[in-house]
């Protein structure tokens, strides 16, 4: 089978018994880089010296047909270099070809800075959406973070430390003044720290120069009040365009609040109409 392993974000106390134990009787490891993994093992005082394949994003598309043909002989254990490999990280392209030649894949849970960075950041959990990291080039990165300006559920980000200025002044722009975000940084390490305010409060702490690993997460929008005859036409405008008609429900639901369904129903009974 194919084993996804969640190794420590930061604090090796984090790792679990289960983790050891796996790493302890692997015989194959599919690693992120290897020479992490291998002072991983080190620092877990893991005696087992199991075969180490590089995993990474240069060579995850040719590698991941050759782990899952291995893995129907034995187990592979896929690690990222921190948290939960395939979220962000290689993985997902193993996964892939594991299910398709129907290999077991199965995970050891364990830290993941995206939960918690979103259970500490003093904003909404009930419903959340991990859109990974921004893009690099600042055009792109804008365009993003407009088509995300409506989204109501709170949002997560990794951000490097060298973009996080330029990140939270485009979030400003594109988010609202008012919009409340939290910066975690260095999560379960000696310097952790979590900063709170609005873009344009936390753009002068991060000008200042900021190290370590970076995640962002941002409140989402709040519901926009019309009335039931300017949602439904904003609905009838998006099937025009040519969008699903249950898509565009959807999409007019989540920035408006109201119910998909009604909706929906409104729509069909406008056409019978």
């Amino acid at each position: 089978m194919i084993i996804l392993a969640a190794t420590p974000i930061g604090n090796l106390g984090d790792a679990s018994r289960r983790l050891i134990e796996v790493l302890e009787n692997a015989e194959v490891v599919a690693a992120e880089d290897t020479r992490t993994t291998q002072r991983l093992l080190q620092a877990l005082k893991v005696e087992n010296r199991p075969r180490l394949i590089a995993l990474h994003d240069h060579n995850e598309k040719h590698k991941a047909a050759e782990l899952a043909e291995l893995a129907e002989q034995q187990d592979v254990v896929v690690v990222s270099d921190a948290g939960m490999p395939a979220v962000s990280d290689p993985g997902y392209g193993v996964v892939a070809a594991a299910v398709e030649r129907g290999v077991t894949v199965t995970a050891i849970p364990g830290p993941s800075a995206v939960l918690m960075a979103l259970a500490i950041s003093g904003l909404p959990t009930d419903r959340f959406t991990f859109e990974g990291f921004l893009p690099r080039k600042p055009g792109e990165r804008r365009s993003m973070l407009a088509a995300l300006a409506n989204e109501p559920r709170t949002m997560v980000f990794f951000e490097s430390p060298s973009r996080l200025a330029s990140s939270l002044t485009d979030m400003g722009a594109g988010f609202g003044a008012d919009r409340r975000i939290a910066v975690c940084r260095e999560l379960t390490k000696l310097y952790e720290e979590v900063r709170r305010g609005t873009a344009s409060e936390l753009v002068a702490w991060a000008e200042q120069g900021v190290k370590g690993e970076i995640v962002v997460v941002v409140e989402g929008a709040a519901p926009v009040s019309v009335s039931a005859d300017d949602a439904l036409a904003q609905v009838q405008a998006l099937v025009a365009s040519g969008t699903r008609l249950k898509d565009a429900c959807a999409e007019v639901a989540a920035a408006t609040g109201l119910s998909s369904r009604d909706l929906y129903q409104a729509a069909l009974a406008a056409k019978r109409a």
